[in-house]
């Protein structure tokens, strides 16, 4: 059976209940439908990792850190203080699953601070209701996505024995795909971003970080997007910073799956 070309998340998980599902495969419409979904796993990721970590005390922390100048912030999150700060909100002795378990904290740790000083989230909102069939009666999430020979899916039945930090990891893998493909469907320049940056390597010490942010803050984004990209190229623009610094707002997968195999 051919099976047409779409997108669909549907999520169905005690008291979320919601999905959607794009058929008209124009670029501009794929690029807004994966920036909504990118929106949706990343609002509710930090909800399945309250098992392995104490959620609540990094948003305090956030909030806390957030009240820095921006590069002061970027500093700090960089800095050996932080991450011990959040070693003991990471509810694991064994060292090495730990140390996964850090570069989640941080990330979740630099998303939280740094929504509070620029925009991370994409312009779209998110999906709040069921507007499509759930396929799978169980308690799922469920991503698949067909364009030409793009073909993905990513699929999780939940049952009672699921870790929840294993729906956290297919909410960051999600999201992980929808940012490989946001660029390209929305026409995103990112080798031009890359290039506004390229003189800075590496932001390590007070001056080189002050550099990056007005860098970042004063990047011509409308030279990397169409008008209708722009605040998505800035997202876009504030991630190739901070990797000057070591620095991720993405919640990664991998440590995730790491950990949940080692366990």
């Amino acid at each position: 059976m051919k099976i047409e070309d779409h997108i669909a998340f549907t999520a169905n998980h005690k008291n979320w209940k919601v999905g959607d599902k794009l058929l008209a495969m124009d670029d501009q419409q794929i690029a807004h439908f994966l920036a909504m979904i990118s929106n949706t796993v990343t609002l509710k990721l930090p909800e399945y990792l309250t098992e392995i970590m104490n959620v609540a005390g990094i948003m305090s922390l956030a909030e806390e850190m957030a009240e820095k100048d921006l590069w002061e912030l970027l500093k700090t999150l960089k800095s050996p203080g932080t991450s011990r700060k959040l070693n003991p909100m990471i509810f694991e002795e064994n060292k090495k699953l730990k140390k996964h378990l850090l570069n989640v904290a941080k990330a979740l740790l630099a998303r939280e601070a740094l929504s509070k000083k620029v925009s991370i989230n994409y312009p779209e909102g998110v999906i709040t209701e069921l507007k499509t069939t759930l396929i799978y009666h169980d308690e799922h999430i469920n991503f698949t996505a067909k364009n030409g020979s793009w073909i993905v899916v990513k699929r999780l039945i939940i049952d009672n024995k699921t870790p929840m930090a294993d729906v956290a990891r297919i909410l960051a893998s999600i999201n992980e795909t929808t940012l490989s493909k946001i660029p390209l469907y929305g026409k995103i320049d990112l080798d031009g971003i890359r290039k506004w940056f390229e003189d800075i390597k590496k932001a390590k010490s007070e001056a080189e970080i002050k550099t990056l942010v007005e860098k970042f803050l004063h990047i011509p984004i409308e030279n990397y997007a169409p008008n209708e990209f722009k605040d998505h190229a800035k997202i876009y623009a504030l991630r190739v910073a901070l990797e000057k610094v070591g620095l991720a707002i993405d919640i990664p997968a991998k440590p995730i799956e790491k950990y949940l195999e080692k366990r």
